[in-house]
């Protein structure tokens, strides 16, 4: 098993608490300075993606030939943002840049593929999507930490099949037209961010199993006991050269014993149990939760006082 992560005291990020629903696309506009989040957690994140890529090698990165070029101007886009936005975390060097709490330096110019390299520089996954005659299909990735899907399984696959195991989001439902519009629609100088969110059992990083949704994720007991908050920010940025879309991912993972300790506990727990409560049986079940909701919401129910 993979070690585990030295959780923040305080969460974050709680689109939990009702600001983003589950099976929603809820996307809209990101300030282009905001594009990338940077936080305490960067070096510890890089040597575990380090980590992850000697263990799994064949599971985090697949690129189609002809992608190299868009690979680049990833590289190249990061490169500019982080040093611009994050002056005393990156910096320039003769050798390439420079992450400094990182102590380390990730060349510009290597014959390693230049979206791995992108990927040695932040905390997020970065996933490339083209747009073909059939539609948008994923033609690169480095995938470090994904939650519950598999890069194999998904590799070239058009947008709609990627989200068809979610429900509401397969082949012929408005979201999968919706998210074709916004993607064809996109303008390089305006990102969009989206949020999604999920419980676990345990706070890894790295999590492609799919959910098991007859199987018990949060300890023995009539009390859920080992709950982790994991919250995916997604970003989507048109790229201004190929006209390709970069889709980035950015794991953030708390125990529910964090949020039990935020001055906002009770209000974030109610909306909480309200989103659990209205999970159809299909949703349940894509999100492992089908033998859980009833632990969880007792255990969230405490949250609420007396």
């Amino acid at each position: 098993m993979a070690p585990g992560r030295q959780s923040q005291a305080m969460t974050l990020h709680t689109p939990y608490d009702g600001s983003a629903k589950l099976f929603q696309i809820g996307i809209r506009p990101l300030e282009l300075g905001d594009w990338i989040e940077v936080d305490e957690r960067l070096a510890a994140d890089l040597a575990e993606k380090e980590r992850v890529a000697a263990t799994h090698p064949a599971a985090v990165f697949l690129a189609e030939a002809g992608t190299e070029a868009a690979q680049a101007e990833v590289l190249q886009l990061l490169a500019d943002h982080l040093v611009e936005r994050h002056p005393s975390l990156y910096r320039r060097s003769a050798r390439g840049i420079e992450v400094v709490p990182a102590n380390r330096c990730v060349s510009l110019d290597s014959e390693v593929e230049p979206l791995r390299l992108a990927a040695q520089l932040v905390q997020e996954d970065l996933v490339l999507m083209r747009r073909d005659a059939a539609g948008w299909r994923l033609v690169a990735a480095s995938l470090s930490f994904p939650s519950s899907w598999s890069l194999r399984d998904k590799f070239g696959q058009l947008l709609h099949d990627v989200h068809g195991p979610v429900p509401g989001f397969g082949p012929t439902t408005r979201n999968a037209q919706l998210m074709t519009r916004m993607f064809d629609h996109a303008r390089p100088e305006t990102p969009m961010v989206r949020w999604n969110w999920s419980l676990y059992g345990d706070d890894r990083l790295y999590h492609p199993e799919t959910a098991d949704p007859g199987a018990l994720r949060f300890g023995p007991g009539e009390r859920a006991q080992s709950v982790f908050l994991r919250v995916e920010r997604q970003t989507l940025r048109r790229l201004p050269l190929s006209g390709d879309m970069l889709f980035t991912i950015r794991i953030h993972v708390d125990p529910l014993a964090a949020l039990e300790k935020h001055p906002d506990a009770a209000s974030i727990a109610a909306p909480l149990i309200d989103q659990l409560e209205a999970l159809t049986p299909e949703q349940l079940d894509y999100k492992g939760l089908t033998l859980e909701r009833g632990r969880l919401i007792r255990r969230l129910r405490e949250m609420l006082g007396p």
